[in-house]
């Protein structure tokens, strides 16, 4: 045995030594000297230098292992770095990501002059172009109107007359301005560069390509920059690229003759590609802060299927055709676009342990080719006709990013530019995990997933909130699923799905699980799963605001998850979904809208109330939940856990952790923010003191619980159900049915009381129609209504 250990020994250490032996070490300094040749005593002073010598050594002996090491110092790239298959077993690694920056910028040295009592101008090269001004680190701002307000919600700064006529008349040359305007309906955000002028004094305009959804300009979130006229507040800056003079009007305490000033010239840093057949394998990044890139929001971008994106098939740091590279450990902020991609084949990409902020697209993107996908469509009405229709399951090549990893990152202020984004990105994609990441303060999804193609996403101890921050209708994490199933209309789906029941696997062929995470929403749904979005597995998961929502799709189980203060939100679901919710603790009644089937299965939950539980029960469904206080262990200190003595307990919830949300490496924990505490509300009464409403068929309802209310409708007694409002498509107010102002008095013969007598009746009604006697206008009259 000890001559076994001994034989094994020896072999790991020749092993050792034959790995040191081609393990290759080339250090770069900015103190570095051109004609130095990479050794520790002799370090080069660009990496550009360094990786010629990579590429020579590998030339030489491809099986080379080579340590870029980067010293202290700041690294202005004249061009992105390049790493072809060539450079394989590579890595760039800076001593400490404090004290290492590669930037996309170039020095300003020209000298300044006074322009006015506020503004300076230097003249600037010819062939200087750049869309981003830093001064001692700090990125000025793009003359603009309104001005910037960093507490403003959209565009920090927004303004109805941007490009007025009345305004583009005050500029002498309107042309190369840039027009910012949020989607119609605040899915995401345009951008347009102003060509010239039409005869009537409107803006001639290009651009509007960065959104899928097809829209006119916000009427009111708008905001136009780089215009010379424009250049009237502190900070702000305008280069006049005829006359190459660059303007600026000094932030507070900004020495122009002693700080360093740059200009973002390049738009990524380091692109890392290769080939399906011939991959760039194991190249690592770490310890390193990268900064100051461009904008890219007016180059070109491409529809990500039918979700809502198009987007710029680039980034800061980019990978195409890659296997079981790394970014570790790095600091990404003032990037103008992408900050990290995976393009295509990538298989093995681990991102773990940056702090990616305030830059201005999205941080983590992971995004396939389309021909990947089978009988793909490009737009919400495009439609593969069944007749033409590719019907094989799963993807049709290997150019999809797959098994790669997002881990253990802060990521926040991302999107400050492009409204379209997210702190995660996935589009085209197979088996991606993200995982203990932090993600706040964003324009709209902290995590996103454009499509069903092909699943197996694993989302686990995420923590995500202030999101939706400039957009509408969005989720902390928010999904679409118009795969192959999905039909823009809904009758010709129903029949589709009805013909063909295996349909929404084609695409969505791995369950997808989102568990462990900590969500909140303020300005939408803490889980957004939107049209079509099919085979999920959600559990596990504390909601701390706006709920669960689950749009026409097919195989969601939604299990052991925690809603405060909200609850499921089931919108017109198929007649045949499947869809399973249980063992969930809910802080209000499903907010349902227009469903044809309530699912497999809706059972074993925990309600707040009575009522809010029996409105399910009429549909038979939670015949066996619970109401009652789930008496959460410490919520001032978001710790919804329940105590031994929870009726949640006895429906089958099973506490969960509640310390493993988000960031978990110390340095970015420690400046990492956590959501706002939510205050739990009361389940029977609102801050005024009344009854709370309850959503039925769409239309509210509240008790009549005072001698005010009585007095108010006519009533005999303070006794009844109110009519707070309607929804004009609601069954109930269809054919001249209920009305806002109704007073319920009794139903099919029943006198009511409150809104639970309202609901006993309605468990028991077998019909399609209620016989209803209602207090109008301070008169009794009786009608019938329909309930489905």
């Amino acid at each position: 045995m000890k001559k076994i250990f001994l034989f094994i020994s020896v072999l790991s250490l020749i092993f050792s030594c034959t790995n040191e032996k081609n393990s290759i070490e080339i250090f770069v300094s900015s103190k570095g000297e051109t004609t130095n040749d990479g050794t520790k005593n002799s370090p080069f002073a660009t990496l550009e230098s360094a990786i010629k010598k990579a590429s020579d050594l590998k030339t030489k002996d491809s099986k080379a292992i080579i340590d870029i090491i980067i010293l202290k110092g700041d690294y202005h790239l004249s061009e992105p770095i390049k790493i072809p298959p060539l450079l394989s077993n590579l890595s760039i690694k800076g001593i400490n990501a404090a004290d290492v920056k590669i930037k996309g910028s170039a020095v300003l040295t020209s000298k300044w002059e006074k322009f006015n009592d506020n503004m300076f101008v230097t003249t600037v090269s010819e062939n200087l172009d750049f869309d981003q001004l830093i001064v001692n680190g700090k990125a000025q701002i793009l003359a603009r109107y309104p001005n910037y307000d960093e507490s403003s919600q959209y565009w920090q700064g927004s303004a109805a007359d941007a490009i007025s006529n009345e305004r583009i008349a005050s500029w002498k040359n309107p042309k190369g301005a840039y027009f910012n305007a949020l989607h119609g309906g605040k899915w995401g955000g345009f951008h347009f560069t102003i060509t010239g002028v039409n005869e009537n004094g409107s803006a001639i305009l290009e651009g509007g390509q960065q959104n899928n959804r097809g829209s006119e300009p916000h009427k009111e979130y708008r905001m136009v920059e780089n215009v010379f006229e424009e250049l009237d507040s502190p900070g702000e800056w305008y280069l006049d690229k005829i006359e190459h003079k660059l303007y600026y009007w000094p932030s507070e305490n900004v020495a122009l003759d002693s700080d360093k000033i740059e200009v973002a010239v390049l738009k990524d840093l380091i692109q890392i590609v290769g080939t399906k057949e011939n991959p760039v394998r194991n190249v690592m990044i770490s310890d390193i802060t990268f900064e100051n890139t461009q904008r890219t929001f007016m180059e070109e971008f491409e529809p990500l299927l039918r979700s809502d994106w198009t987007i710029y098939r680039g980034s800061a740091i980019f990978f195409e055709g890659t296997e079981n590279c790394k970014v570790e450990n790095n600091e990404f902020t003032q990037l103008g676009g992408n900050v990290i991609m995976a393009s295509k084949y990538n298989k093995g990409l681990e991102v773990r342990g940056n702090h990616i902020h305030d830059c201005g697209a999205s941080a983590v993107s992971f995004i396939g080719d389309p021909s990947a996908v089978r009988s793909p469509s490009f737009n919400y009405r495009e439609f593969v006709p069944i007749s033409d229709m590719d019907t094989v399951s799963g993807p049709k090549n290997e150019l999809y990013p797959r098994e790669c990893i997002v881990e253990d990152n802060l990521i926040y202020r991302i999107g400050r530019v492009e409204k379209q984004t997210a702190g995660v990105q996935i589009s085209m994609a197979m088996d991606i995990t993200v995982r203990h990441n932090s993600i706040y303060d964003v324009p709209r999804a902290g995590i996103n997933i454009g499509d069903g193609t092909w699943g197996g996403h694993i989302l686990e101890f995420n923590d995500v909130f202030n999101t939706v921050l400039e957009t509408s209708d969005h989720g902390s994490f928010n999904s679409w699923g118009r795969d192959r199933f999905w039909h823009p209309n809904r009758n010709k789906m129903d029949s589709i799905t009805l013909a063909n029941p295996e349909m929404p696997k084609w695409d969505a062929i791995k369950t997808t699980v989102i568990r462990n995470n900590r969500f909140r929403c303020d300005h939408g749904w803490d889980i957004d799963l939107d049209d079509g979005s099919s085979n999920y597995h959600i559990y596990n998961n504390l909601l701390l605001n706006s709920g669960l929502k689950l749009r026409e799709g097919f195989n969601r189980v939604a299990e052991n998850n925690i809603m405060v203060n909200n609850s499921l939100h089931p919108h017109v679901w198929f007649k045949n979904s499947e869809d399973v919710f249980k063992h969930n603790i809910v802080g209000k009644t499903y907010q349902d809208v227009r469903l044809s089937g309530w699912g497999k299965e809706l059972d074993y939950n925990l309600f707040p109330t009575e009522e809010a539980m029996m409105k399910s029960q009429i549909y038979d469904r939670d015949l066996h939940s619970a109401f009652g206080d789930p008496m959460f262990k410490d919520p001032a200190n978001l710790d919804f856990s329940v105590t031994e003595n929870s009726p949640a307990l006895k429906i089958g919830f099973k506490n969960f952790p509640m310390d493993q949300f988000g960031v978990q490496k110390l340095a970015l924990k420690a400046i990492a923010k956590t959501p706002e505490i939510p205050v739990l509300q009361d389940p029977l009464t609102n801050d005024k003191g009344e009854s709370n409403s309850i959503a039925w068929l769409r239309n509210n309802l509240k008790n009549v619980d005072s001698e005010q209310e009585q007095s108010a409708y006519g009533l005999n007694s303070a006794e009844g159900v109110i009519v707070l409002s309607v929804w004009n498509q609601s069954p109930a107010v269809k054919n001249n049915g209920i009305r806002k102002g109704d007073v319920i008095l009794s139903v099919n013969g029943k006198k009511v009381k409150s809104v639970k007598d309202f609901f006993k009746i309605n468990v028991a009604n077998k019909s399609d129609n209620l016989d209803l006697k209602v207090m109008r206008n301070q008169q009794e009259l009786e009608l019938t209504i329909n309930i489905k």
